[in-house]
């Protein structure tokens, strides 16, 4: 879509409860009004045709001088406002925050609606006050957005502490891999998604290394932080054996098995267990015992933990992962609950309108099994 002409309408809303997408660099520019000349950074939302295509559209923007919610009698979702929008002939959707902050990448889910085909746009409380108050003085707010196309399939990360003997919520996690699964199988499977695992690395210094504070960081009997850590790495270096072969998604079947014939409980929480799960899947235990290799005892830093170290510290517009289990889509902290529907909904959100699998369409009709 390129060069399209029409009508912006400028709404305000608390963007904590819509669906954010990623932000673009100077993608909005103002033509017009001196004060207001200038390219802008936006948010791209996560619904609309700006998830399929790149598109530039041009046009004017108009501030309601009635019903400024957008709603009828009270207040309603954005992606509601969008369709009102719509159906009132605008071209697009510009939605300032109402509080002074930097544009949020805050992905959530919320009121599904279908056949919304504007792009909507966020933009900071700052340049929705100045665009409105131009209005006000009866100026005219020419505008133009640009955006890159959307790609085809979605990162996601999902870190977590299941082999931990955590509790109540290890527990959760272990639900949440067995129930997810499948659909995270099936979208890694046909392309849709790329997934990465990540274990928290938490630091001890050198000095305390072999204290009971640093040894015994978990609580079930006889085991402590260094068993739980080695199996953590074993499971990081299954994924990479398993990512480097082209199956992937064998690292849930892997967790899932694991977890069933595993347990410390039973006191099988062991290499020797989980080469019998290695085995059972097909994957070369060699290649898994050679990337975890065998300085466990010594003061050797291995460059796999070290990564995750690393990886848990600020990326980009992300921020450090500081709770533990969090699920990152496209680089955004995912603030839903750790259950299936939820995350393969914020997942399904984020591919491009005209990309999506079936396994999109069966939950939203609640047809999808388990």
């Amino acid at each position: 879509m390129k060069g399209k002409l029409g009508a912006f309408i400028l709404v305000f809303f608390l963007v904590i409860n819509s669906c954010m997408g990623e932000i673009e660099k100077k993608c909005l520019t103002i033509t017009s009004t001196k004060s207001l000349k200038h390219d802008y950074d936006c948010a791209i939302l996560n619904f609309g045709s700006s998830q399929d295509q790149e598109a530039t559209v041009i046009g004017n923007v108009i501030y309601p001088k009635m019903n400024t919610k957008g709603c009828k009698d009270f207040n309603c979702y954005f992606k509601l406002k969008a369709w009102y929008a719509q159906n009132a002939g605008a071209s697009a959707v510009l939605v300032a925050d109402y509080f002074v902050e930097p544009l949020p990448t805050i992905i959530l889910t919320e009121y599904h609606l279908r056949n919304v085909s504007i792009p909507s746009i966020l933009i900071t409380k700052t340049l929705g006050d100045s665009i409105k108050k131009a209005l006000f003085n009866d100026k005219m707010v020419n505008v133009k957005l640009n955006w890159r196309k959307s790609p085809v399939y979605v990162e996601y990360e999902f870190w977590t502490d299941i082999n931990s003997g955590c509790g109540t919520k290890c527990d959760k996690q272990i639900e949440f891999v067995h129930k997810f699964k499948r659909a995270a199988k099936l979208l890694e499977q046909k392309g849709y998604t790329k997934f990465t695992p990540h274990y928290p690395i938490w630091y001890c210094p050198i000095a305390f290394t072999l204290t009971k504070q640093c040894k015994s960081q978990y609580f079930s009997k006889g085991y402590d932080g260094k068993d739980v850590v080695i199996e953590n790495l074993r499971q990081l270096c299954l994924f990479k054996v398993a990512n480097e072969s082209g199956t992937p998604w064998v690292w849930w079947d892997y967790v899932t098995e694991f977890g069933n014939r595993c347990s410390m409980k039973e006191q099988k929480f062991n290499k020797e267990c989980a080469d019998q799960v290695i085995q059972s899947l097909g994957l070369d235990i060699v290649k898994i015992d050679e990337c975890m290799g065998d300085d466990f005892n010594a003061d050797v830093e291995n460059p796999i933990l070290s990564a995750e170290q690393d990886a848990q510290l600020n990326k980009g517009s992300r921020g450090n992962v500081t709770i533990i289990p969090t699920l990152v889509i496209n680089n955004k902290i995912y603030k839903g609950k750790l259950e299936k529907g939820g995350v393969l909904k914020a997942i399904c959100e984020v591919l491009p309108v005209n990309k999506k699998p079936d396994i999109c369409s069966d939950h939203e009709k609640g047809q999808e099994s388990d």
